[in-house]
């Protein structure tokens, strides 16, 4: 056997095992070892035997009340690392401090997954009453500001079966209660560039504003936010905070060469 006909030899049980990474990935929510098997293409016997060493390197959890599968937080580790080491991050990390410096708000980035928006990282304010963001949070897709910004500027294949399931939540805002609602919020966000929580139904007292930054091919690739406690931060587009965020998100745009307007 030759060298180059050895080095193509790879490990077979570590590809199986991937790919039923990536079904697990593609399935956008928790899933029963059925449905993996059947993305996969593989019998569930043999995908239940590499699920027991996926769930001890954590790599995958189950749920024990419902037993479905879905990442683990080895995997989560992963993919923040990952992230973490693009350009594109280690500038939107510095943008942010700047940010938190000029309006004094709780700032934070967030990134686009499969799942919908990550936080990234935060950065805390100079006051007494601050409202903390966790690293690696999972964001909603209509009741986040991010969540709405990626839905208003990424292709709407992208985000339409994210947007469909999440309004089958009960208890919506009324500005994203329905499909119609829901268009004519994100019509308004591309309009004035940013988009607003006012109350963050899920952390009631929380609003955030939430601006887009792209890239070199004119996409969105990342999510500069500022948050505060309702009632405290100024959320009006005119406004110091509305102004100081879009200004570092369109700085941030072009230190990653977008040439778009706007």
């Amino acid at each position: 056997m030759s060298k180059d006909t050895e080095s193509q030899h790879g490990v077979q049980s570590l590809e199986i095992g991937i790919g039923i990474l990536r079904a697990i990935t593609q399935g956008h929510r928790s899933m029963m070892l059925k449905d993996i098997a059947a993305a996969a293409d593989m019998p569930a016997s043999k995908v239940h035997r590499y699920m027991v060493s996926l769930v001890r390197s954590g790599l995958v959890d189950q749920d024990p009340r419902s037993s479905r599968y879905d990442l683990g937080p080895f995997a989560l580790t992963l993919g923040l690392v990952a992230v973490d080491r693009l350009d594109r991050v280690g500038l939107g990390l510095s943008a942010i401090a700047e940010l938190r410096d000029e309006i004094n708000e709780t700032t934070a980035l967030a990134v686009w997954s499969d799942n919908g928006p990550v936080i990234v990282r935060s950065e805390r304010p100079h006051r007494p009453i601050t409202v903390n963001v966790v690293t690696g949070t999972a964001l909603n897709m209509l009741t986040s500001a991010s969540g709405r910004v990626f839905a208003a500027w990424l292709p709407e294949a992208t985000v339409a079966p994210l947007i469909a399931r999440e309004l089958m939540t009960p208890e919506l805002p009324p500005e994203v209660h329905t499909v119609e609602a829901t268009e004519t919020m994100l019509a308004t966000a591309r309009q004035h560039g940013v988009a607003a929580v006012t109350d963050y139904h899920l952390v009631p007292g929380v609003a955030a504003v939430a601006a887009p930054v792209f890239n070199a091919n004119n996409e969105i690739t990342l999510s500069v936010l500022a948050i505060g406690v309702k009632g405290m931060i100024d959320m009006s587009l005119d406004g110091p905070v509305v102004t100081a965020l879009k200004r570092s998100a369109q700085a941030l745009s072009r230190r990653l060469g977008y040439t778009g307007g706007g």
